[in-house]
């Protein structure tokens, strides 16, 4: 008996093994394809791309605080052809760095084949400090996108010539923001039709402030959790309208909140056509501001339910979003946090205030042992629900010395939109979500114009990730550039609403969003396998602003609609 029994057990270790191996090869035969399209996002190396260019952080072994925080990363079209450029933020000279030979950012330009060519130095925006993000806007409505580069130490406004040349108009415009600038966003406070700037200020910091407060059992010395450094109020400019703006950080309210930003949006929580801002905040609570009108602005994060956690502490508040997932009329947000702390979204309760269904829809769970940053919802395969893309990675380069089940590089995560509800589908969405990356700013946009939205990632100290979206053109779709006249020429703040059939969906042009980036502008209607568009609905960002509804349009290409026309081309 104890033979046969032996035999047996034999036999079955040998069936197990064989269906591990098999499992173990067809998983490597998978990976090694060359045709990735199976897979929602396909990384575009460097070397079909033609980006070469590289993140340096200047890492160093006083671990300065900003070494662990970019970049930043951007879509835009500067050259209006058409077509989505990139640009990407580099750090630089500082009174804490001084790298061995000069660096710069980067604004690739598209080639309309896949390629980009680098023109940073043609266009004049190569930087000049210790670069963090980008907020692409156009504040002049000359129709041309402008760029502000927000810095530790003085950040840049670059006006766009029109000519394939910016112009430094930081001193000009009076936008400097000294000091440690973090994410940007461009929206139109007032409703005058300009757009105004806020600009997120981190904690106070400087090479002799600099404190000696990551040293651990290791006896390593690691980056800091910034409790110990002093909140610092952000700042709000308004726009003069002739090129200028007036600090009005103080008289707004925006100053009386000292915080520690990392992340904002510009959104409109409570449907009365004024945009209002969440801020992620860093180990102190996380603002709401509400924009009541005539310039002035509440905080009421505390009372709408998203200033702490559940039990009542700050968190780590890094990247924000702002989107209507569950299409019941009403914004929601989502914030993401440290490790151990987990990611929240929070449910608008149509009041005025919120709750987190980080638990409910899984994210909770999911990124419990991660660091978020960059994120955006959109519609990755243009079924008409938005999903959810999240770059992750530790601020601590050290951080698996002292947290064994907590990694540096960490993998990104694609939660998709079901109609119901959120749905972790990363594990099964090819190489790039078993990638772990030091991911920071993230930016979508369609670069090759197939309908599809693409997502760069910006790595600290590393190449940037470019991934093309293999599955959203296999949908029909419509994408439509809103050019405002009365508003603003972005249409920041207007709403899109249109239906196909049985799907109705409603979408909002936030201003912002994720964490250090800036977006296509365009926005891509998902209507599934629906071989028609019924209508589309706009509504306009001004209170009491005109809705224009449009019947027979295309699908499958993109449209400009300006605002008033009545008609689209």
């Amino acid at each position: 008996m104890n033979r046969f029994r032996t035999a047996r057990l034999t036999r079955r270790r040998f069936v197990s093994q064989m269906i591990a191996s098999t499992l173990l090869l067809s998983e490597r035969q998978l990976f090694a394809l060359p045709d990735e399209t199976r897979f929602p996002f396909v990384v575009v190396p460097p070397q079909a791309s033609g980006i070469k260019w590289m993140h340096t952080a200047g890492k160093s072994p006083e671990k300065y605080l900003p070494e662990s925080s970019g970049p930043g990363c951007a879509f835009l079209d500067y050259d209006n052809d058409g077509w989505m450029d990139i640009y990407l933020v580099n750090s630089g000279k500082c009174d804490f760095y001084k790298p061995s030979s000069p660096l710069r950012n980067a604004l690739y330009r598209n080639n309309r084949d896949g390629t980009f060519t680098d023109v940073t130095e043609k266009a004049g925006v190569g930087g000049g400090g210790y670069g963090q993000g980008v907020a692409v806007g156009d504040y002049d409505n000359d129709g041309l996108p402008d760029l502000y580069v927000t810095q530790y130490g003085r950040s840049i406004l670059y006006h766009n010539n029109g000519d394939g040349t910016f112009t430094d108009v930081t001193q000009k415009a009076g936008v400097a923001a000294p000091g440690w600038s973090s994410s940007a966003v461009w929206f139109d406070y007032d409703n005058d039709g300009l757009l105004d700037l806020f600009v997120c200020r981190f904690v106070d910091f400087s090479k002799e402030l600099n404190k000696p407060c990551g040293i651990h059992e290791d006896g390593l010395r690691h980056y800091c959790i910034p409790t110990v450094y002093t909140p610092m109020p952000s700042w709000l400019f308004h726009n003069n309208g002739d090129g200028t703006f007036t600090d009005v950080s103080k008289e707004s309210g925006i100053a009386s909140q000292l915080g520690k930003a990392w992340g904002v949006v510009a959104t409109d929580i409570n449907n009365d056509g004024l945009m209002d801002l969440f801020v992620g905040n860093d180990t102190v609570r996380n603002f709401l501001f509400r924009n009541r009108g005539k310039g002035k602005f509440d905080e009421i994060g505390e009372i709408a339910g998203i200033a702490y956690s559940a039990d009542g502490r700050a968190r780590s508040g890094m990247g924000v979003d702002s989107a209507d997932y569950d299409q019941d009329g009403f914004m929601d947000l989502f914030v993401a946090n440290l490790d151990r702390q987990q990611y929240s979204i929070y449910h608008n309760n149509h009041d005025e205030t919120f709750d987190d269904n980080g638990r409910q829809t899984g994210i909770a769970d999911a990124t419990y042992l991660m660091s978020g940053w960059g994120l955006k919802f959109f519609d990755f395969d243009n079924d008409g629900n938005l999903d959810l893309f999240l770059a992750n990675g530790n601020p601590d380069d050290l951080i698996d010395r002292i947290h064994s089940q907590v990694t540096y590089e960490e993998r990104p995560l694609l939660f998709q939109g079901t109609g119901k509800g959120l749905r972790n589908i990363s594990q099964q969405s090819g190489p790039i979500f078993e990638r772990p990356l030091a991911a920071r700013g993230l930016a979508i946009g369609d670069y090759n114009n197939d309908g599809a939205i693409d997502v760069l990632l910006g790595v600290n100290d590393g190449a940037p990730v470019l991934l093309r979206n293999a599955a959203g053109s296999q949908n029909h779709w419509l994408g439509i550039k809103l050019v405002g006249t009365r508003s603003n020429r972005d249409a920041v703040g207007a709403r899109i609403t249109y239906q196909a059939q049985d799907l109705k969906q409603s979408r909002m042009k936030v201003g912002g969003g994720s964490y250090l980036s800036s977006h296509d502008p365009r926005m891509v209607l998902g209507i599934g396998k629906r071989a028609k568009l019924d209508w589309v609905e706009i509504k306009w960002p001004l209170p009491g602003g005109k809705t224009e509804r449009f019947t027979d349009l295309p699908i499958d290409r993109y449209i400009t609609i300006v605002e008033g026309q009545g008609k689209w081309t």
